[in-house]
């Protein structure tokens, strides 16, 4: 989920709120709070555990609440789940170290270390083109025997496939229904911000997949205009959600931009044309 801040870059309590009741009402069956589209590099510690308290007090009963925990400091992420399990959260997502390139064995001693801080669901998320390294389908059968290891947000386009103890989550929108062929569980996704009904049906429907993906291909394409989020922050500012702008080193959508996204929100009967 996006986190919206306000016109002097805080964290907008209010509109996060909203933003997540919208979510829940249209397909998704939980969130991921502090995660990469919810700029979680540039929020700190303390905007993290309120955005998670948030997020539990808001979605108890209704939808799963999924903390992003991760970092390339195994003792912060070790930090971070705690506090994360201590203030109720449903299950962690923890992205690759990234940057300081651990080989095999310290991907392994990661991994072990911060999913035993905490007896939730660990989501681990493998994202090469952010984080240079990438985890083999071997090794994430390795790291499937920890025991509270339960799934795979799969960012990756290549060489993807079921592995045996781990639910198969999609990480790029484009290959959602790909991956729901394969048997995959569902994902964690971006678009779903703005087309989250469809992204569902394709979950619930299976026969409709090619073709709502076939109608929801401009939107997704918007999406990846430049770094997420920049354009789903304007997407979402154009609908009448008031997230701001991303912080720096992230900056807003162009003029160009905006208008290429609003474009595809009109072709898409999101936005009125008038």
């Amino acid at each position: 989920m996006a986190t919206a801040f306000d016109e002097q870059g805080r964290l907008a309590e209010e509109e996060t709120v909203h933003l997540m009741r919208h979510l829940v009402a249209n397909g998704s069956d939980g969130l991921v709070l502090a995660g990469t589209t919810g700029e979680a590099s540039t929020l700190t510690d303390a905007e993290k555990r309120r955005i998670w308290a948030l997020g539990v007090a808001e979605c108890r009963g209704t939808a799963t609440v999924i903390a992003g925990t991760g970092s390339n400091d195994t003792a912060h992420s070790v930090h971070l789940t705690e506090q994360a399990t201590e203030l109720g959260v449903d299950a962690v997502l923890l992205v690759t170290p990234y940057y300081n390139k651990p080989n095999r064995r310290g991907l392994i001693a990661h991994f072990r270390a911060v999913a035993g801080a905490t007896d939730r669901p660990v989501i681990i998320y493998n994202i090469p083109s952010r984080c240079v390294i990438d985890l083999p389908n071997d090794l994430l059968r390795e790291l499937a025997e920890i025991p509270n290891v339960t799934a795979v947000k799969q960012a990756r386009f290549d060489d993807m496939e079921p592995i045996e103890g781990l639910d198969l989550l999609a990480g790029n929108d484009e290959v959602l229904a790909e991956v729901l062929d394969m048997g995959g569980t569902g994902g964690i996704l971006v678009a779903s911000h703005l087309v989250g009904d469809e992204m569902r049906r394709m979950i619930d429907e299976p026969s409709e997949r090619g073709r709502i993906t076939e109608e929801i291909a401009g939107v997704v394409e918007a999406m990846a205009l430049t770094s997420n989020p920049i354009p789903l922050k304007a997407a979402l500012n154009l609908l009448g959600h008031r997230v701001g702008s991303p912080r720096l080193p992230l900056v807003p959508a162009s003029d160009e931009e905006v208008d290429t996204i609003r474009a595809a929100l009109e072709r898409h009967g999101l936005l009125s044309t008038v």
